[in-house]
């Protein structure tokens, strides 16, 4: 009872930290870490108790689905460079750099835990990074690069984080092999993601119930993980894949089922969030406790852990953004300010909390973890580190460099977005038999001003029928005339987004007004 009543306590403290951070201008992620880690020293304050094996299938999986459902597979056709440079080249050298760092300060550590150690470091968190950067008003543009960083990361991670954790326990090396299973895991990932969103569009053909459509959207994401880990693919690819695909088979008449189905993933992308970012302040306050005085002697190489992170990120986005500027290229950091933003953001959530927990306690032989205890801190420190600081800094940086985005750039996208949905809704009408029924000032009008044309086509115009039947026949005709333009303008909108230079979110913001004038016409 005291771990239901601890998890209702934590959803509960979301919902106020969500109200906090909208007041004090702060992301709630942050909060939530800051509020449990509070309520850790409580005399008597319940244990969350969550097996480490399954805090990253039981919290991945939504977290993820909920954020590459607004991305689309033409983003990552286009980011595709940017997307290897971030999501696996840095997860590689900073895991080199801190392995090494850690091989020479931790004693009897050894390469495969120092190289355990950097995997569990290396990789940003994409939740927390998306909830910081809404906040502070940032550039839509370099908030889509951390994007695409954010969810790949983790795979690569996780692969070199399970073969160095694979050659501590057997006493062995780190095979070369890791880069052959990553690929090999990344192909058979994407597999089992376009299958699942086979899955997702046959389950669309066979359930008519809205709510049991949207629910199925909850399920996918967990089955595709553990199918894909059950293969030895990647489950964090196959969940982004399932989510890509499931948007791609998106048809433009289910207009209430997104709306259902945005409002639901809304629900639960927050609360996951909160419950996940609460567990994560438990579990360093725990680790802060288990260490007790012993910790004093670990917090020297755990601050020149977290500095190697930041130097790594911002060293390595600096060289990104020279080769930019030369090759002009618009998906990469660009200037010093750019930089500096970038590698504040890199902040670490889920992905390092639960690889951390899950170090296994003994070797093959018995024998203790190297450096486990070491591990541990380093892991909550930077943690701490990047999450905390940065969370409650970035719109302080923000300011300072002037860098805040005033959204013109996405209302400009959205406005021709806009124009053009118009644009297909009016030809549609024009070449339509209805458009025959109207006289030519009614013509007009739908052209012109299309969100009065229900009202306008109210009016009557059959001169052969009495007063009332006009009225109907008006009614009928506006009714019509309405479903065959807001057709064509979603069929529009939806074709736009999968464009290489169509940012999704903005595609999604017209595509829901569309959806909710649909949703709002008479029967």
């Amino acid at each position: 009872m005291d771990q239901l009543a601890l998890i209702i306590g934590l959803l509960l403290a979301t919902v106020a930290a969500v109200g906090l951070g909208d007041r004090l201008r702060l992301p709630y992620p942050v909060l939530m870490l800051l509020l449990a880690v509070a309520l850790t020293f409580i005399p008597g304050f319940p244990d969350l108790e969550i097996e480490p094996e399954l805090i990253l299938p039981i919290f991945l999986p939504p977290l993820l689905f909920a954020t590459a459902q607004r991305s689309s597979w033409a983003v990552f056709r286009v980011r595709w460079r940017t997307l290897i440079m971030l999501a696996v080249a840095l997860v590689v050298i900073t895991t080199a750099t801190v392995a090494g760092a850690a091989w020479l300060m931790i004693p009897g550590i050894g390469i495969p835990a120092a190289i355990a150690l950097g995997a569990m470091v290396a990789p940003p968190d994409p939740v927390a990074v998306e909830s910081v950067a809404s906040r502070v008003h940032m550039p839509r543009r370099l908030t889509a690069v951390l994007q695409s960083e954010g969810l790949f990361n983790d795979a690569a991670a996780i692969v070199i984080f399970q073969a160095a954790v694979a050659a501590a326990v057997g006493g062995t090396k780190v095979e070369a092999d890791v880069v052959l299973k990553f690929v090999v895991g990344a192909a058979l990932a994407v597999v089992v993601g376009v299958a699942m969103g086979w899955v997702i569009a046959l389950a669309y053909r066979l359930v008519n119930s809205m709510v049991a459509r949207s629910a199925i959207t909850l399920v996918v994401p967990f089955a595709a993980y553990i199918l894909a880990e059950e293969v030895h693919a990647s489950g964090v690819i196959a969940v982004v894949v399932t989510a890509l695909e499931m948007q791609r088979h998106s048809r433009p008449q289910d207009a209430a089922e997104r709306v259902t189905r945005n409002a639901f993933w809304d629900v639960v992308e927050l609360l996951v969030t909160g419950l996940a970012f609460g567990l994560v302040g438990l579990e360093i306050r725990h680790v802060i406790r288990d260490e007790g005085t012993a910790i004093f002697g670990m917090i020297g190489v755990a601050l020149v852990v977290c500095v190697l992170v930041f130097a790594v990120r911002f060293l390595w986005l600096a060289v990104l953004a020279l080769g930019a500027r030369k090759r002009r290229n618009l998906l990469q950091p660009t200037s010093l300010k750019e930089v500096v933003i970038l590698t504040w953001c890199g902040m670490r959530g889920l992905a390092t909390l639960a690889l951390a927990l899950a170090l296994p306690v003994t070797l093959a032989d018995g024998s203790p973890f190297p450096g486990r205890d070491y591990l541990l801190v380093i892991a909550c420190a930077v943690l701490l580190a990047t999450l905390v600081m940065p969370g409650l800094t970035l719109p302080w940086l923000m300011r300072v460099l002037k860098a805040t985005g005033d959204g013109s750039e996405e209302r400009d996208a959205a406005r021709l977005l806009a124009k053009r949905a118009q644009g297909a809704a009016v030809a549609a009408l024009k070449d339509h038999d209805l458009m025959k029924d109207l006289p030519p000032e009614k013509v007009e009008l739908v052209k012109a001003r299309m969100k009065r044309l229900q009202a306008e086509l109210l009016d009557g115009s059959l001169r052969n029928e009495s007063l009332p039947e006009k009225r109907q026949r008006g009614r009928e005709l506006a009714i019509a005339v309405q479903t065959i333009a807001l057709d064509a303008a979603r069929q529009e909108v939806v074709a736009a987004r999968s464009e290489p230079d169509m940012d999704p979110e903005v595609a999604d913001r017209v595509l829901r007004q569309l959806d909710l004038r649909t949703m709002i016409m008479p029967e």
